[in-house]
């Protein structure tokens, strides 16, 4: 049964939310090395440093939190989100040598995405 795997949290003011989940959980909250994107840090939940989601900045008022579903084929859950009438907000993106994810609207207007590990994605 696919599980929830990743979270993905918008915020206005990264450092002030960085702040507010490292202090009221005492998750490690860092920048992702080496992205594209400067405005990505990587959400550490475990004691291991186990790499639990994603702090963002918000790109449009709506953008709310995005939990991601592990699944073993973008391909075929793309095809049934659709056929079970969900809507594909972003299609499957490759990240590069870690995988692949999608995401979509449920029937009820709510986002979530999918993942699907793929060492050869890009």
């Amino acid at each position: 049964m696919p599980k929830v795997n990743w979270v993905e949290i918008p915020a206005e003011n990264l450092d002030r939310a960085r702040m507010f989940y490292s202090q009221l959980f005492g998750w490690k909250i860092e920048e992702l090395p080496l992205a594209r994107r400067r405005d990505y840090f990587l959400i550490k939940t475990g004691p291991d440093g186990t790499i639990s989601g994603g702090l963002i900045r918000r790109e449009h008022p709506q953008q709310t939190t995005v939990n991601y579903i592990d699944v073993t084929s973008t391909d075929k859950y793309t095809a049934r989100v659709e056929h079970l009438g969900g809507k594909v907000l972003v299609p499957k993106t490759a990240v590069p040598g870690m995988g692949y994810f999608a995401v979509f609207e449920d029937t009820e207007d709510n986002a979530f995405g999918i993942w699907e590990d793929n060492i050869n994605a890009n």
